[in-house]
């Protein structure tokens, strides 16, 4: 296919039907000046084919390819292309039998576009596959080199040169059927992810849920076979048990009435044992009064005692105060002290002195300065007006009056130097006296001045070692404030027990079995070991209720312990609740079921609203029993009165339901309120308990650190010693002569080196007017030969000056800031310095009148504890007259104590035969009831209660265990329960489906791994057939790129290599050989060299595989004109099978071609002309 004709109509620059005929087959050139149109055509021809990319046609929109945007009456664009097609074997496909093919594309405001192919209309992509099938794919062209083609393959890289073999070789083709390889294999894995994630995230999980659930209903199924069986045995067990127990329980009452009547025989004679015993210690007691209402001495002196040992405590009390007071004083001086001697009042004096020098010195130097602008400005004055300021010029303006300045300021330092001369020799003459002095006093004041040092380095070393113990100040201080705090918490926590306690005087019980008795045998009262959480307080009056008063009774540790303490002298009567004699009745588990069943939430047994210790568990189970806490009437009137539960219960207000029929209640008892009240002594007592463990701890830890803290008092002391003796020895050094010669002669050193610097100073000043002196002079010749220009000179330093001193005047006001600030410093200390002063002295007269009072306390301490060891020694004699009588009562009490024990245990021997008489008639009401109750909910029990114990068959007894029966039952009735929750009854059904469906996933995941492995096989397949067709086309084109280079510049050689110690596929570079040399790069190439192999790279790109037409703009721009014939010469030879369109401006080109189109602009518009044609030689 090449071109035979042209028709351009409102395109660009030709708004009128321009029909461009008589194309070459082989070579057309274009020419002509620039902006007339040439690039325009190869525009036209772009769009045609199929262009797309507006840039590459130098337009930003469609709009732009219309003649003048549409605005000089053309609103359509249209361009119009007759190829040659009588080359069959070249022709596209379907198209062999058409000698022409014309293809017309149209553009038409706003934004119309359309193709016509042999006059018909057709799509785009049917233009643009038309093309790429003869190797025309304007989208990605090959066949065009446009303007700027060549620089960019000069800066291509290797990866890019190697990209462009590749559209040579047209293994694009390769890569794009990889590509949708890659997206098919993406596509699978996704599809693959898909089936893994259904089988993990939905199908697995369910699987085993299923699996789990009918495992599970297997289970239960099992479960509930079983626990039938279990059940049956269980209640068959029961059944017989209670008929047993009611005929033993019958033979039981009849021997226990018996065993009662004997009891009390026995306690009547006793009874009488023990009124006579009373009567005698009565009569004993009586005389004993008597003697002791003699003038009621033992009384006195018991009172008189115990007031004198009161206040000895309160004295003993206020000596601690008065000397932690002192102490905190003396802390307070030794602070004090410490601030005065801290405050460096000479060091801060000799800052301030040292500022203020700064601060004259500045200022010094920013007044020089001022005095300085204002002479030149008075110069200046002077020289422009011929007058002066009569004030400041003495000796007259202008440079004469600073000269006369300048010379008497000369005449003023040299007057200087010879005072300060002479005040220097005075000063030294007196400053040898001095020494001359010093030197006989020098031996006297070094021992005292080395006796201050050694002083100095004793305090130092006492410091050190206060640094160095484990204990400071700050330790102290805080120790005492916590010991303080502590003791305070534990006093108050004492008062806060206390005041509970006299609430709880009823629990009060004291006791005394002489020291060798082990007191942990004697646990304590029920309401004291008893512990209620703050959500059960609402039950504390049900509680109470439901222990009757056994609140009040002793726990012990057996019937001995009991004995003792009721034998012994208590003032109070008590019941005791020996651990090893008491029978707790406890509640069964059928009852207690049943309970929940009607109560549910609001039945509780009172054991289990309580918390106690459990080395009394056995007692606490026989205070409460088998007794309910229900929350309302109703409630307890129900799980009382039901005949499987037939329970005590008492509700919250303190109301009882007996199953017996008896209910009390109405009115609070009068122990309502205790257990409340014992919870909060006990809460007391955990607080006080804790506050007296930390207060140990505390004091533990102060005992560990004792001789620590005892060794830093010592030292402390010892530093405070020392200190005051290094006070007086500096008084002493500074009040002696040498001192104040040495104070002298460090003045007068001051002096001269202030009258040295003076003199420098003053000799500096000298040099500076000398030299100004000679400046001015020198100044007044050039101004008498230069006016306007010493003038400006005059100006110029002026602005100068002035921009000098106002940076200096910053500088000034920043430094007497800190002047000001340094006196008031110093100011703030003399005051501070005061202040503490008066301090001190306070602190001294506090600690002195403290130590006064101090004294007076230890006075009256001393005295009270006389007059308290007088009293004791009174009240023991009395008390020693009266032990006779204590001796008789106490042989006495012993023989009542003997008979009231007697009579307390027969009275508990009755009192438990009673109780067991009465529980056994309970048990055989419950039991009867019971047996009525299981015949009632199991009808099989009448009708298999002959095969009950026999042996083999289901109900066979021998070896079981009702214990353990009864626990099988309840686990088996729980896991039933709550297996029951948790089973699927369909699951059986669903995981025939799920499982059909798993199968069914992993079958289809096989297969696509499958074909997942099959296009990876065909990815790796392309590959290699890329990396073959590469190496071919490489070859081919690497020879071609030689022999044009060769031809287009003679003696030399190119080639395409890859980079060194990479592989094809990373990329080619050129390399180029000039002469017999090799270069290393590029840039070592003249421009036209470098463009010249730009060329060859793109023509032997182009002769690999020749397209039928080629698109060149201006390629030879930066040739000269011998190598642009060249190239003319090269299309001629090399590529004799395609058409050649070439735009070029030099003539060395296009007088090569066969046939030569000019442009022109005429009248805004393009006009093209064949104006030549190459005759064949």
């Amino acid at each position: 296919m090449r071109i035979e004709e042209l028709v351009l109509e409102g395109f660009k620059s030709y708004p009128v039907r321009t029909q461009i005929t008589g194309w070459d087959e082989s070579f057309n050139a274009i020419t002509g000046l620039n902006g007339t149109g040439k690039s325009n055509i190869l525009d036209a021809i772009s769009f045609v084919l199929g262009l797309t990319n507006m840039a590459t046609m130098r337009a930003s929109n469609q709009a732009e390819l219309i003649y003048k945007r549409g605005q000089a009456g053309v609103t359509k664009a249209s361009v119009t292309i007759v190829f040659d097609n009588k080359d069959v074997s070249k022709s596209p496909s379907g198209y062999e039998s058409y000698k022409q093919i014309t293809v017309t594309r149209q553009l038409s405001l706003p934004n119309t576009s359309k193709y016509l192919l042999n006059g018909h209309k057709v799509t785009q992509q049917a233009v643009q596959s038309l093309f790429q099938s003869v190797q025309l794919n304007i989208n990605n062209p090959n066949f065009v080199i446009m303007q700027g083609k060549i620089t960019k393959v000069l800066n291509m890289r290797p990866q890019e040169i190697l990209g462009m073999v590749e559209e040579a070789a047209g293994t694009r083709m390769f890569e794009d059927r990889k590509d949708k390889a890659i997206k098919t294999m993406a596509k699978k894995e996704k599809k693959v992810q898909e089936i893994e994630t259904l089988l993990q995230e939905e199908i697995t999980p369910k699987l085993d849920k299923l699996r789990k659930e009918k495992k599970k209903l297997l289970e239960f199924q099992k479960a509930e076979s079983e626990l039938q069986n279990k059940e049956r045995q269980l209640r068959a067990w029961e059944w017989q048990d209670a008929r047993k127990q009611v005929k033993q329980r019958q033979k039981d009452i009849s021997k226990h009435e018996g065993d009662s009547k004997v009891q009390e025989g026995k306690k009547d004679g006793l009874q009488e044992e023990c009124d006579d015993a009373e009567k005698q210690k009565a009569a004993v007691e009586e005389q004993r009064n008597k003697e002791q209402k003699k003038g009621g001495k033992l009384g006195k002196l018991e009172e008189s005692a115990a007031a004198l040992d009161k206040e000895l405590v309160k004295f003993g009390t206020q000596v601690e105060i008065k000397k932690s007071s002192i102490q905190e004083e003396g802390k307070r001086v030794k602070t004090l002290e410490d601030e005065l001697l801290g405050n460096a009042v000479e060091a801060k004096k000799a800052e301030a002195a040292a500022v203020s020098a700064k601060y004259a010195k500045v200022k010094a130097t920013h007044d020089e300065m001022e005095g300085k602008l204002t002479n030149s400005e008075e110069l200046l004055q002077s020289l422009l007006t011929g007058l002066s300021n009569k004030d400041k010029a003495v000796g007259g303006g202008g440079y004469m009056g600073q000269l006369a300045a300048a010379r008497q300021q000369v005449t003023q330092a040299e007057a200087e130097q010879k005072q300060n001369r002479v005040k220097l020799d005075m000063s030294l003459t007196e400053l040898k006296g001095l020494e001359t002095r010093y030197k006989a006093l020098e031996r006297e004041a070094g021992d005292a001045q080395r006796r201050l040092e050694a002083m100095r380095s004793t305090v130092q070393s006492c410091r050190q070692k206060i640094a160095q113990c484990a204990w400071d100040a700050e330790k102290e201080s805080e120790s005492e404030t916590r010991l303080k705090e502590i003791r305070g918490q534990v006093r108050t926590l004492e008062s806060n027990k206390e005041r509970i306690q006299q609430g709880l005087a009823s629990l009060d019980f004291q006791y005394d079995l002489g020291p060798q008795f082990d007191r942990r045998k004697v646990k304590g009262r029920v309401a004291l070991l008893l512990k209620l959480i703050e959500e059960n307080y609402p039950a504390a009056q049900a509680l109470e209720v439901a222990s009757g008063n056994k609140l009040y009774s002793i726990i012990v540790d057996d019937e001995h312990v009991g004995k003792a303490l009721v034998g012994s002298r208590l003032q109070k009567r008590i019941n005791v609740i020996p651990l090893t004699k008491i029978q707790a009745r406890t509640i069964a588990p059928g009852k207690w079921s049943a309970a929940q069943q009607i109560g549910g939430s609001q039945v509780k047994t009172a054991l289990s609203l309580v918390q106690y210790p459990s080395n009394v568990s056995k007692a606490m189970e026989f205070v409460f029993s088998d007794t309910l806490i229900c929350d309302t009437p109703d409630v307890a009137k129900q799980v009382t009165f039901a005949d499987n539960v037939r329970l005590r219960s008492v509700t919250l207000a303190g109301d009882v339901y007996d199953p017996s029929g008896t209910l009390s209640g109405g009115s609070a008892p009068n122990a309502t309120g205790l257990l409340i009240k014992v919870q909060e002594y006990i809460a007391a007592e955990e607080e006080l308990d804790a506050a007296r463990q930390q207060l140990q701890d505390l004091e533990r830890e102060l005992g560990k650190s004792e001789k620590v803290r005892e060794e830093w008092k010592v030292r402390v002391k010892e530093l405070d010693m020392k200190e005051h003796e290094l006070r007086l020895m500096e008084e002493q050094l500074q009040g002696s002569n040498a001192a104040q010669l040495e104070v002298q002669i460090a003045t007068l050193k001051k002096t001269i080196q202030e009258l040295e610097e003076g003199t420098s100073s003053a000799q500096d000043r000298q040099k500076q007017a000398e030299a100004e002196c000679v400046k001015l002079q020198r100044d007044m010749d050039e101004f008498k030969n230069n006016k306007e220009g010493k003038i400006d000179e005059l100006k110029a330093e002026i602005l100068k000056q002035k921009s000098a001193l106002q940076k200096h005047s910053v500088g000034l006001k920043l430094q007497q800031k800190e002047d000001q600030t340094a006196r008031l410093e110093l100011e703030q200390m003399d005051a501070d310095i005061e202040s503490t002063k008066e301090s001190v002295q306070e602190a001294v007269d506090s600690v002195d009148t403290l130590k006064k009072e101090l004294e007076q306390l230890e006075k009256q301490l001393a005295k009270k504890q006389r007059d308290y060891d007088e009293a004791s020694r009174k009240l023991n004699e009395e008390r020693a007259t009266l032990k006779r009588f204590d001796k008789e009562l106490q042989e006495l009490d012993k023989v009542i104590k003997a008979r009231k024990t007697a009579m307390h245990d027969i009275d508990l021997v009755i009192q438990k035969i009673g109780i067991q008489i009465t529980g056994f008639k309970k048990d055989i009401t419950a039991s009867s009831n019971y047996i009525a109750q299981l015949e009632k909910e199991h009808d099989w029990i009448q009708v298999e209660k002959d095969q009950f114990g026999k042996p083999g068959g289901l109900f066979d007894f021998a070896g079981t265990n009702p214990v353990e029966l009864k626990t099988q039952v309840e686990q088996l009735m729980q896991k039933s329960k709550g297996m029951k929750k948790t089973i699927n009854p369909k699951v059986l059904a669903m995981i025939d489906t799920v499982e059909k469906r798993e199968s069914s996933l992993k079958k289809m995941l096989s297969t696509v791994v499958k074909d997942k492995e099959k296009i990876e096989y065909t990815i790796a397949e392309l590959d290699r057939f890329k990396r073959e067709a590469l190496e071919t086309t490489w070859k081919k084109v690497d020879g071609d790129f030689g022999g044009i280079f060769a031809e287009l510049l003679p003696g030399n050689f190119a080639k395409l290599q890859p980079p060194d110690g990479q592989d094809l596929m990373d990329g080619l570079e050129v390399k180029v050989q000039l002469g017999k040399v090799w270069k290393q790069s590029l840039t070592e190439l003249s421009g036209g060299q470098r463009s010249l192999i730009a060329l060859s790279l793109i023509m032997s790109l182009l002769q690999f595989k020749p397209a039928p037409m080629y698109i060149l703009d201006e390629i030879d721009a930066a040739l000269d004109l011998s190598h642009t014939q060249h190239i003319g010469q090269l299309f001629r030879t090399r590529f004799k099978g395609s058409q050649f369109i070439v735009v070029s401006l030099k003539e060395g080109l296009f007088t090569n071609a066969n046939v030569l189109f000019r442009t022109r602009f005429r009248d805004g518009t393009s006009i093209v002309e064949r104006t030549s044609e190459r005759t064949e030689r």
